[in-house]
């Protein structure tokens, strides 16, 4: 598979959280398209290119934001497993909370990692837990 068919898909609804996640991830070279959708119905439109253009190749990799209008992270993620084309795809999930029950949420639904957010590669510089997420994150893009 080559780079050219990796695909990031972008899950989040707050617009200066999108622009971040596009700014951090292009600082560190990562120039793959990135596929935005504001909420997990939209997310599940793309996915299944259902009134919308199916994003194609499957996503390599998806971002999500757990806290979203219509559809959160957590039922986007639900409905995301259920459907074997889509059921392996890593999900990492970002979210501004260390909630533990989203974490145990996620646990269940088979989530590669968790990203805290405001997104921000300086401060993986730092050992905390989002620091494995992340390099994971990046292995799995740069793999493909």
């Amino acid at each position: 598979m080559n780079s050219g068919e990796v695909n990031i898909l972008l899950v989040e609804d707050d617009y200066l959280d999108t622009m971040n996640v596009e700014r951090e991830l292009k600082k560190i070279g990562i120039t793959h398209p990135i596929h935005e959708a504001r909420n997990g119905r939209e997310a599940l439109s793309m996915l299944r290119g259902e009134g919308v253009p199916k994003i194609s190749p499957a996503p390599s990799v998806i971002l999500l934001d757990i806290n979203m209008p219509k559809m959160n992270g957590l039922e986007f993620l639900e409905e995301l497993r259920r459907e074997p084309e889509f059921s392996h795809i890593p999900v990492f999930i970002m979210t501004t909370s260390n909630e533990e029950s989203d974490r145990m949420a996620a646990q269940r639904l088979n989530v590669s990692g968790y990203i805290v957010k405001p997104l921000s590669f300086d401060s993986f510089e730092r050992s905390d837990s989002s620091l494995d997420s992340f390099s994971l994150f990046l292995d799995l893009i740069k793999l493909k």
